[in-house]
């Protein structure tokens, strides 16, 4: 594989780069990259810490192909999930065949979510937060927030939270998932707080270049977006074990209840 330079694509990514990213051999990436035993750990803690028994109504926003919907489904609640991926939605519809109304799906913009007040609980998983503008990133917190009962809670997680990623920051990284070698070229720019990135995908002889970016908050700055957004009472993770959010910490998983 020839050697990858970011001056050999147009970086910054588009603003809206996201938009036509999650497509074709993205997909099978994420597909690959998630084993069934995280699905299962994942849901368990989503259904530990919104505190709220089977049948509640739950959020999974953005869903991607349903994975953790279906499982909270399975345990008895009753889920909506909305991703702006066309094939993903598909995916999720065809796999839940057979478990009625206990799921929703919806092709849409997760910055303007249709639903006002009417969920017992809201989850991000997917390390997909801040993909989007500073404003964007808000009005989608804020979406959230408004298609929740007040007192209920929202569960955001990411491995992007500036002390968990910048303590083990890595320019370059190379997996092989299903069959696909998967490349990261990544690079950091602390004007606009935002990381860099061209993937690169090789199957079969074939290879394929995407860029994108990702904002980097901190996870007093990610607090303090909650707040704006209508939640208070906070509580950050450092795994899916629950040990509480510390520098270096892979994840964060921030909790917030609305207010």
């Amino acid at each position: 594989m020839e050697t990858v330079t970011f001056e050999s694509l147009q970086l910054p990514p588009p603003p809206n780069w996201w938009e036509d990213f999650f497509r074709d051999i993205v997909l099978d990436v994420w597909r690959a990259a998630v084993p069934e035993s995280q699905t299962r750990e994942e849901a368990e803690f989503i259904r530990l810490h919104l505190k709220t028994p089977p049948p509640a109504r739950l959020l999974d926003v953005p869903c991607g192909n349903g994975r953790l919907a279906r499982a909270l489904a399975a345990a008895g609640y009753r889920a909506a999930g909305l991703d702006l991926a066309p094939d993903f939605i598909a995916e999720a519809r065809a796999n839940s065949t057979g478990q009625g109304g206990a799921l929703e799906w919806a092709l849409g913009d997760m910055r303007k979510l249709p639903w006002r007040a009417e969920f017992d609980g809201a989850f991000c998983f997917g390390n997909c937060f801040g993909y989007m503008s500073d404003e964007d990133n808000e009005m989608y917190l804020k979406s959230v927030s408004q298609a929740l009962k007040p007192g209920a809670r929202f569960i955001l997680d990411t491995h992007m939270a500036a002390e968990s990623l910048f303590p083990s920051f890595k320019e370059h990284l190379d997996y092989s998932l299903g069959g696909i070698r998967f490349v990261i070229d990544n690079a950091y720019d602390p004007v606009r707080g935002r990381l860099d990135t061209i993937y690169t995908f090789e199957r079969d002889g074939r290879s394929e270049r995407r860029a994108g970016a990702h904002r980097i908050y901190t996870c007093s700055e990610l607090h303090q977006l909650f707040r704006e957004a209508g939640f208070d009472d906070m509580v950050g993770y450092g795994s899916l074990k629950s040990e509480p959010f510390k520098l270096g910490a892979t994840e964060l998983l921030l909790i917030g209840t609305r207010q």
